[in-house]
């Protein structure tokens, strides 16, 4: 079988853009693929260097999101990043082969850093080594496992090309070690986020949370940007502008037509709409958040499907590490 690296950085619970934009997919791939995801702890610390309590209580909510959103420890290894000590080998060797001047290149880093000097300045001093080195510390968690494809989104398809570059240069220098990984785009694009923004995002305040109750949800949804021509409940309104209306189509509710229809002709108000999506919402997440409630009682079952990941991982990373010591002469004594 063809390998799938795939994961994210513990830094809060997983979002309904995170649902549709990656991990829908990647339980779909996990039963025709060796697939590993990670729990990129090294990574969330490039923000959170501070805060290393957060990063570690949310590597077990990240975990219980994952087996809730119907990733099958029979099927996949999820894993821990800095239980790894061959990837951040592996880092050290790759960061000889990368510029600072090409990272500043890569369009992804460009934005984020660019972000980062806004809030902290312009001169450039809150950006750490290991903020800027993020893409090369990506492609050892990649070709540490020997990994195939990399389910990614758009705005990660810069760091796949950079680590395709490392490998071919790893490769001419010390000989064919590593195989070239393909990004693989979900089908799903970047879902929007209740305020209409462009980007579901944990920092935005636009979410909803694969975790949230009927009250927060409630909350939310009552808070939805619609057409903000719709003065009153009997205003027709423009329904490809609204958020709830975004949202019903989203979630494939079966009264879609039905509520685009009443939306043109003004027969239906937005409280309603709210409602109904309300409802819609919280039979899509039942599912999900019985099955978080049944880990969430069960955490020794956790611990163990962690340690189970993480030591197919580290298996794996073992046998790549030889193979990359002896082409470059660090064999010592092996």
């Amino acid at each position: 079988m063809k390998t799938i690296i795939t994961g994210d950085r513990p830094t809060g619970r997983l979002h309904l853009g995170h649902y549709f934009g990656s991990v829908q997919n990647r339980v779909k791939m996990q039963y025709d693929y060796d697939t590993y995801i990670l729990i990129a702890d090294v990574q969330a610390l490039t923000d959170n260097f501070e805060n290393p309590q957060k990063v570690r209580e949310n590597v077990h909510e990240l975990a219980l999101d994952y087996l809730a959103a119907g990733i099958d420890p029979t099927h996949s290894h999820i894993y821990i990043q800095s239980c790894i000590p061959e990837v951040a080998e592996l880092t050290v060797y790759f960061s000889n082969l990368v510029t600072v001047s090409r990272l500043y290149r890569n369009p992804t880093t460009k934005h984020e850093v660019g972000q980062k000097t806004e809030l902290f300045g312009s001169d450039g001093e809150s950006i750490t080594y290991g903020f800027l080195g993020y893409p090369v510390s990506q492609a050892a968690d990649i070709t540490a496992l020997d990994g195939d494809y990399v389910p990614v989104g758009e705005d990660q398809v810069p760091h796949i090309e950079q680590t395709r570059e490392i490998v071919r240069k790893f490769n001419t220098i010390y000989g064919e070690t590593f195989k070239e990984p393909e990004a693989v785009l979900s089908e799903t694009p970047r879902i929007k986020g209740l305020d209409g923004n462009d980007k579901m995002g944990k920092s935005l305040g636009n979410a909803i949370y694969l975790a949230d109750t009927e009250e927060e949800v409630s909350k939310k949804v009552m808070s939805a940007v619609t057409d903000p021509s719709k003065i009153k409940k009997d205003d027709p309104a423009n329904p490809d502008i609204c958020m709830v209306y975004y949202y019903h189509k989203l979630l494939n509710n079966p009264n879609l037509d039905t509520i685009c229809k009443e939306c043109k002709a003004g027969s239906r108000g937005c409280v309603a709409c709210k409602k109904e999506l309300i409802k819609v919402m919280m039979e899509f997440l039942k599912p999900i958040q019985e099955r978080r409630k049944y880990y969430e009682e069960h955490p020794e079952e956790v611990e163990r499907i962690l340690q189970e990941g993480t030591a197919s991982a580290r298996e794996r990373t073992k046998e790549v590490m030889k193979r990359v010591r002896k082409n470059m002469k660090l064999d010592y004594f092996e």
